[in-house]
């Protein structure tokens, strides 16, 4: 059985014997792949279908640490500053991140309201701590107590957090305000425009494979 790695060729057989070898069922036709350990920026591809199945992250683990803490910095900033002003007839009103979301309240659409506030602030936050439970001790090879439930409600929240459709509502509410009035982007706006690009960098480093493989050895 061969497999196919990004940049190199390597078949199955040459790992056959002496090498561990990891089973990973396909995500696309659900063939069991047997995967050799990978070099450095290799990619692993399902036999049958071509399906991408492991890449190989280096230094994985200082990355997603280290991103998640500039995350983290930058949510707090994001929350603790003006978002905008506008002035319009020399009357200045500043909004901030859950500006948006207490107007929804009032306005008596609570589940639109709630669904703004944990899509954009609440689940984003819960993943950049569960991140920071996770991989910490990750590093020290001590995997915190509740590192595997922690890790599964990480993975299931992914989908959820929408913060860059917030992002790109905020700047068509920005190009449509422009004409009416005086926007100024607050420092509030710039860090949570950073922030969407910084945690997704974050979840690009981290490696799946590499948490379960290393939580499999824990002592």
């Amino acid at each position: 059985m061969d497999n196919a790695f990004k940049g190199i060729d390597i078949t199955i057989h040459r790992f056959s014997h002496g090498h561990s070898m990891d089973l990973i069922a396909c995500h696309e036709c659900d063939l069991v792949n047997r995967i050799p350990p990978l070099p450095l920026r290799a990619a692993a591809r399902c036999v049958r279908c071509g399906g991408l199945l492991l890449r190989s992250k280096p230094n994985s683990v200082d990355r997603t640490i280290a991103l998640t803490l500039a995350a983290i910095i930058l949510f707090a900033v994001a929350c603790s500053f003006p978002f905008l002003s506008m002035e319009n007839a020399g009357i200045v009103q500043e909004t901030a991140l859950f500006t948006g979301v207490y107007n929804l309240y009032k306005q008596k659409m609570v589940p639109l309201a709630t669904l703004v506030l944990f899509t954009c602030v609440l689940i984003p936050l819960a993943q950049m701590l569960g991140l920071l439970y996770i991989m910490i001790p990750l590093k020290r090879n001590r995997p915190a107590r509740h590192t595997v439930p922690v890790f599964r409600v990480y993975l299931h929240l992914q989908p959820w957090g929408l913060m860059e459709v917030y992002l790109i509502g905020i700047l068509v509410a920005l190009v449509k305000l422009g004409k009416m009035a005086t926007i100024v982007p607050g420092l509030s706006v710039i860090a949570f425009g950073l922030l969407v690009f910084v945690l997704a960098g974050a979840h690009s480093a981290l490696d799946p494979h590499l948490v379960w493989e290393r939580l499999e050895k824990k002592p």
